[in-house]
């Protein structure tokens, strides 16, 4: 257990992150709320954690000189996001506490080895993923069940916020799909009839305990989440019951310590699907911060740290609205800035900036977290909010 403030082989304890993203950076707040010192590894000299963090290493995340200076400087060390290389963790982890283990990240990392996880799983939890094929080669190709489709083409790896993505009706639609992409493995998954879609985010200690934050509601536009709902009966008892259930599950089978972000599918017919799963915080958890009494970011640290995992609770309803890069340009497309000052008049209304220097359109931002004492009056306000940002009514 690495105590806050603690001194450890002569100095103060210091947490370690690779990646330097908004998830690095809120992780970044909440370690040193608690005392500790932090360090983060990352590419970009600009990167909004590397800014905040009391130590910077700029390298690429396989540079061995940059790995063995953040297990100098780190005492234990996390990941912000789910695609830095596998191999780098384990690197770390010959000398340093790391958290998640390497082994769980290099399965989230490839969808066919992700899939196959959450089919073992379905026999104990009973939700299994979308029916699917695995496509390697033309072989693959050629015997692809026609009743996956319609379907979704989705690499099976480097694939976030829609990327890597193809929706494909026919058999020649999807050949096409596929050379497309390099004929690199993919997972065809069925296209099913969605009524919703839902995320539960855990945390697991070392010693094995696990705890749940509530079942979170998210609505996604062009593959990238825009709206996550969080308040009592925003979900129906039992498929909140279950989705929860089916993530722990998850992540005990996975032997997995961190915070771990499962995503489903909730059909038209009421059943549950899992889709995948990330292994760090995830952005329908960011309503956390605000929202309840540990954000997912208290219990990374908390976990990476060995102290103790009381169940976190939720104090406010909350509406989450993701601020992309296209918010900061008018209709003509012309830079501006987005009309905080009416948004922050709002009840209940908290903005959280990333400290990115160039927007983009579907860059992330920020978000703007509204929460109240019940549903009615943090979706009023909410809307109020969406609409003076200019974003798309729900």
């Amino acid at each position: 257990m690495i105590l806050p403030s603690s001194m450890v082989d002569g100095r103060p304890a210091t947490l370690g992150v690779l990646g330097g993203g908004q998830l690095g950076r809120m992780f970044v707040h909440a370690a040193q709320a608690l005392g500790y010192e932090t360090v983060v590894l990352d590419p970009d000299r600009a990167s909004p954690a590397g800014r905040i963090a009391h130590h910077f290493i700029q390298a690429d995340y396989r540079d061995a000189n940059a790995l063995r200076e953040l297990a100098a400087r780190a005492h234990a060390i996390t990941t912000e996001f789910e695609n830095v290389p596998a191999e780098a963790l384990a690197e770390l982890a010959r000398t340093r506490a790391v958290a998640p283990p390497a082994t769980c990240v290099a399965i989230a990392q490839d969808r066919i080895r992700e899939k196959a996880h959450f089919a073992r799983c379905a026999a104990a939890s009973g939700v299994a993923p979308a029916p699917h094929a695995v496509i390697e080669s033309e072989a693959d190709l050629a015997a692809v069940p026609g009743a996956l489709l319609p379907g979704i083409l989705k690499s099976a790896r480097l694939g976030y916020d829609g990327k890597g993505q193809a929706r494909v009706a026919t058999r020649a639609e999807l050949a096409a799909a596929w050379r497309q992409m390099g004929g690199v493995a993919c997972v065809l998954e069925q296209l099913l009839p969605l009524a919703l879609e839902c995320s539960v985010i855990v945390a697991r200690g070392a010693d094995g305990s696990v705890v749940s934050l509530p079942v979170q509601r998210n609505l996604h536009r062009g593959g990238i989440l825009a709206v996550t709902e969080v308040f009592e009966q925003n979900l129906p008892t039992a498929l909140v019951q279950q989705a929860q259930a089916a993530t722990k599950n998850i992540v005990n089978e996975l032997g997995y310590v961190g915070v771990l972000c499962v995503e489903y599918f909730v059909l038209q017919d009421g059943r549950l699907v899992v889709n995948e799963m990330a292994p760090r915080p995830h952005n329908s958890g960011h309503y956390t911060v605000d929202a309840c009494d540990l954000s997912q970011f208290d219990l990374q640290v908390r976990t990476l740290a060995g102290l103790p995992l009381p169940a976190p609770r939720q104090h406010s309803a909350a509406i989450m609205l993701n601020l992309l890069g296209e918010l900061w340009f008018d209709a003509a497309g012309a830079p501006r800035q987005p009309p905080w000052a009416p948004v922050l008049a709002l009840p209940g209304a908290r903005l959280h900036l990333y400290g990115k220097a160039q927007a983009r359109p579907g860059r992330k931002m920020g978000h703007l977290t509204v929460i109240g004492p019940d549903a009615a009056s943090v979706r009023q306000q909410a809307l109020r909010a969406a609409a003076l940002l200019g974003i798309e009514a729900w």
